[in-house]
Formats: C-alpha cells, structure tokens, sequence
C-alpha cells in the first residue's frame, strides 16, 4: 500500500528531521565552546569532557538494559547531556565529579522520569546544581594551571575593573566551555541557521537581563558593565543551548517570551541581590519549574470557542 494511503493517530503534519539528527547538529554547535576550553585550559579541560560524556551515556545504556527497555543511545542526547553539563564544570574538578553529575543527570532527572520528553528539568543543569549544592568547594575552585583567583565576574560584583574584551575572547577563568563567548556564539549560529532554535527565548533573556541590569544594576546605561555582564558566567550558554532545550521550554509562542523573560529578571536578581555571581542555572531551572504554569496562561484559544459573538 502506498504511504499516501496510510492512517495514523495524529499528528498528520511530519517532519524529515528527527531527535538523532538534532542532538548530533547541538553536538556539533557545542565544539567551538569545548575546542577553545581545552585549548583554553589544556588537557586538564578535555579529561572532564570525555569522563562525563561517557558516564551520561553508559548510565543510560545500562539503564535500558536493566529494565528491558530500548536502548536509546543513538539518539544522542546523553551525549548533548553530557557535553553541557561537562562545559558547566570547572577545569580543575577531580575526574569523579563528572561521572557523579552525569550518573544523576541521566538516572534521576532523565530516566527515573520516563526518559527523553519526559523530565521535568534540564538534566545537564539538574546534574549541575546537585554538584554545585553537594560540593561546593570543588565547583566554585576554579584555580587551574592557566589561571588563578576570582572569575571575572567575582571581581565584578566586588566592584574591581575587568578585561571586557578577555571575557570576549575567553582569556578569562571560569568552566570550561563558557568563557569565550565568541565560540558559543559561533555555536548558537549554528542552531539558528540549521533550523534548529530561534532567537524567542535567547532574545527575551538576553534583553530583559539587560533592561534590568540598567535598572537595578547600580550603572544605569554602562555599556562596559552591561557588556562584561553578557560575556561571563554562563549566560550565553544558558541562554542559546539549555534554555532552549525542547523538552523543557513552553512550546507556546507567546510562552516561550514569557519564559526568557522570567529567565532574564531571574538572573539578574540572582547576580544583583544574590550572594553569587553567577545564577543562570538555577534561574533556569525554576523557569523549568514553571513551564506547565506557563503554557497554561498561554495557551491559545481554540477556534471557535471564547471570544466575543456576532
């Protein structure tokens, strides 16, 4: 029988792209960030990168083992989750605390929840916010063999001046994949010109950040302070690859502004008032949190019911 002729259960709109051909093009996106991170900090960076990636997918394929499931593997999104949450650690972390953040990033949020399309949360910012809560010591040293002392943002909120244009280029400490905020960029074109995001939630976040920084800030209209706010920690990197996360982002239009958003006053509030400096991921995830409330505020009106009659 011909395909034209067959009868399914809806959707009857398709796409030729599937989850394996997505996870590979993130994949690809995310090696700028992680080729200047190891060249960044050297081999100290890439011995991170490959532990955690490898216990995201091991965990997973052990997993559907146990329980008889299909192995999902090659639908690389262990690999994508182990890869941002590698890029989330800093360069110095002994090599357990990769396969500790990857093991709870795919077991607790992802699998224990039904697997991909499932969790509720990010894994890779789930794993990382466990680590950053577990062993805070170790996730906030970020003394390595190329650098030493404070991020820049540190040196930021503390009021000392920063290299805006080392932040820029990633000559700066930090985790290994968000310093060089030209390689996510280059990543995050990748996306976008693949099809794969758009700019409704990196540009709602990116924008409400900084309309709150100026208001909140303390600098007012400070285009070096706004720029140093945008180039360190994670924001670039939040905002394009983990914000946008399918699964969990609204998939109402209007939701997905909403939520970037809330992303955006979220960490400004965290890097303004908090204790911190930094606070992309946990804004993040209690966006996740929120997701459900947020489409149900969205959530367009179905033809012909509400609104008013003839």
């Amino acid at each position: 029988m011909s395909d034209l002729m067959k009868v399914s259960s809806n959707p009857h709109v398709r796409s030729k792209t599937d989850t394996s051909s997505i996870m590979l093009t993130v994949v690809i996106a995310l090696l700028p960030a992680a080729g200047f991170g190891i060249y960044n900090f050297g081999l100290d960076a890439l011995i991170p990168i490959l532990v955690t990636v490898a216990s995201t997918v091991l965990t997973e394929f052990l997993f559907e083992k146990i329980c008889r499931r299909k192995v999902t593997i090659g639908d690389y999104s262990a690999v994508v989750t182990g890869l941002l949450l590698a890029l989330n650690l800093p360069a110095s972390v002994p090599w357990w605390i990769g396969v500790v953040g990857g093991v709870f990033a795919i077991l607790v949020v992802k699998m224990l929840f039904g697997g991909l399309g499932q969790n509720f949360m990010n894994p890779a910012l789930g794993g990382r916010c466990f680590l950053l809560i577990s062993f805070t010591s170790i996730m906030t040293n970020f003394d390595c063999d190329a650098y030493a002392g404070a991020t820049p943002l540190a040196n930021l909120k503390s009021g000392e001046a920063v290299n805006i244009l080392d932040m820029v280029i990633g000559r700066t400490s930090g985790t290994i994949g968000e310093t060089s905020m030209i390689a996510i960029v280059i990543g995050a074109c990748i996306l976008i010109l693949m099809g794969i995001i758009d700019l409704r939630i990196p540009g709602s976040y990116i924008v409400s950040f900084v309309i709150f920084l100026c208001i909140f800030g303390g600098h007012g209209l400070d285009w070096a302070y706004l720029s140093a706010h945008l180039a360190g920690g994670g924001l670039m990197l939040g905002a394009f690859f983990m914000a946008t996360d399918y699964v969990t982002r609204p998939i109402t239009k209007n939701g997905q502004y909403v939520f970037g958003i809330l992303l955006g006053i979220l960490t400004g509030i965290f890097r303004v008032f908090g204790p911190s400096s930094e606070g992309v991921s946990y804004a993040i995830i209690i966006g996740n949190l929120l997701v459900p409330l947020i489409e149900k505020v969205t959530l367009p009106t179905a033809f012909g019911k509400g609104g008013a009659r003839a």
